[in-house]
């Protein structure tokens, strides 16, 4: 029927709203730059006004529908009294008559015929406004949470707004710690920033340090959107620190996982040794951990190998580091946490395939996972499968396999490695990595 169609087509605001939707719950990923961010709100700032005029249109047809559905119910009333009439002459005619002409019987037939298409035509209103005012309800339910998505939108659009580390303060906040600057680096090869996020109140006793380095490119905004450790800093009783590299020539920020070779001179692991001595001096840190994604997670593997004082372990996402190990002898043993998608197409899971300039080439995920096994004096022959986990909601079932050495290693030093079988380079983690994570790196005390 016509109206089956009608209503199929204003089914459509419902579909594009209910997209909207499904767009506010997939946009998480905190490595967008904001002008990029500026047209996705502008984009669904145009939906949302197209929305509401398809509303307001509704609501307009619905009053236009109505009111001609009064009037033909008037029209009808009028026509059914003056059928009456007509039947009651046409008796009379009868009694007078002996007989109708042909012409007579064609005009009562027709008049029955157009009072059954009124009726007809009556009833498809009523469905068609039954439909219509279905939509429109429905409209109704739907617009003020894509509002409140609007609303939501416009906060994180506030935090673009600043400096690097004016946005990351802003976006700490959300998170219910107490935040602090700390201003390090200047004697290191470049002065940067750090933003030092404590737990509300402050608990007794030593506080555990966690140290979030960003990748190339990124800086502490970006690391803390992407991997939100600063919303467990009061659930859990730690510290974190999120500090600022370096920015190199185009205006990337960076780390230098190396003792000199390339183009990176800065002296990293000075500068962030220094960082955390001073977090310490002011409070009462205990053991110190670090996490890095991409070239944080080099860094971290290099702050390892240069034995920084108080570092119980490292957990590297996406990172490695360089298949000569020389600068690493003599390092003490830590715990590792290697994790790495096998479909990395930037640190490639098995290690890179042609160095960009000599020295370069950096180890495989496995490769680091035996040499910091070995490091600890661990079996090679005792490693273990561990639980499957489920990490990357993008991804159907747990894609993430976890191995582990279980004899001859050190004593409380755990060497892991969580590999993703359809991982890239930027996971779409979530919530249950964040807490994967940090029960792997506070277990390790």
């Amino acid at each position: 029927m016509a109206i089956t169609g009608v209503a199929k087509a204003w089914w459509h605001p419902g579909l594009i709203a209910a997209c909207v939707l499904l767009a506010a719950i997939l946009s998480a990923c905190g490595g967008d730059n904001g002008t990029a961010t500026d047209e996705r709100v502008l984009g669904l700032e145009a939906k949302l006004h197209s929305l509401e005029e398809s509303l307001e249109a509704l609501k307009q047809e619905n009053a236009t529908l109505q009111w001609e559905l009064i009037d033909l119910r008037q029209r009808q009333a009028d026509y059914v009294r003056e059928q009456e009439a007509a039947k009651i002459a046409d008796i009379i005619e009868r009694e007078a008559a002996t007989d109708l002409d042909a012409g007579q019987e064609e005009q009562l037939a027709a008049l029955e015929e157009g009072q059954a298409s009124s009726v007809e035509r009556l009833d498809n209103l009523d469905s068609r406004l039954q439909e219509l005012e279905q939509v429109a309800a429905q409209l109704e339910l739907v617009l003020p949470a894509i509002e409140k998505w609007f609303t939501r939108m416009d906060e994180r659009v506030k935090l673009l707004e600043g400096t690097g580390i004016e946005r990351t303060l802003k976006l700490v906040a959300e998170g219910g710690g107490q935040a602090q600057v700390i201003n390090y680096g200047a004697a290191y090869g470049g002065a940067r920033s750090a933003v030092l996020v404590l737990p509300d109140p402050l608990p007794e006793g030593e506080i555990p340090l966690i140290v979030s380095l960003h990748g190339f490119g990124g800086d502490s905004f970006y690391q803390a959107s992407y991997v939100p450790l600063h919303n467990r800093v009061n659930r859990d009783g730690f510290a974190l620190l999120l500090p600022d590299g370096v920015k190199n020539a185009e205006g990337k920020r960076f780390w230098n996982p190396t003792n000199g070779f390339g183009k990176a001179t800065q002296d990293d692991v000075g500068a962030l040794t220094a960082l955390v001595q001073e977090a310490s001096e002011e409070f009462n840190m205990g053991p110190v951990y670090f996490f890095g994604y991409s070239n944080g997670g080099f860094m971290s593997y290099w702050m390892a190998c240069q034995g920084l004082t108080g570092l119980r372990a490292i957990a590297s996402l996406a990172g490695t580091s360089y298949m000569d190990d020389s600068s690493c002898e003599g390092a003490a043993p830590v715990s590792v946490l290697h994790i790495h998608g096998e479909h990395d197409r930037v640190v490639r899971f098995h290690g890179s395939e042609e160095p960009r300039e000599p020295g370069e080439r950096y180890a495989g995920a496995k490769e680091m996972y035996y040499r910091w096994g070995e490091r600890a004096g661990c079996d090679p022959n005792s490693q273990e499968q561990g639980e499957d986990l489920d990490l990357e909601a993008s991804i159907a079932g747990k894609e993430t396999f976890t191995y582990r050495f279980t004899g001859g290693c050190a004593e409380g030093i755990t060497v892991e490695l969580w590999s993703s079988d359809e991982g890239g380079h930027t996971p779409g983690y979530g919530n249950a990595f964040t807490d994967a994570l940090l029960d792997w790196l506070l277990a390790q005390n």
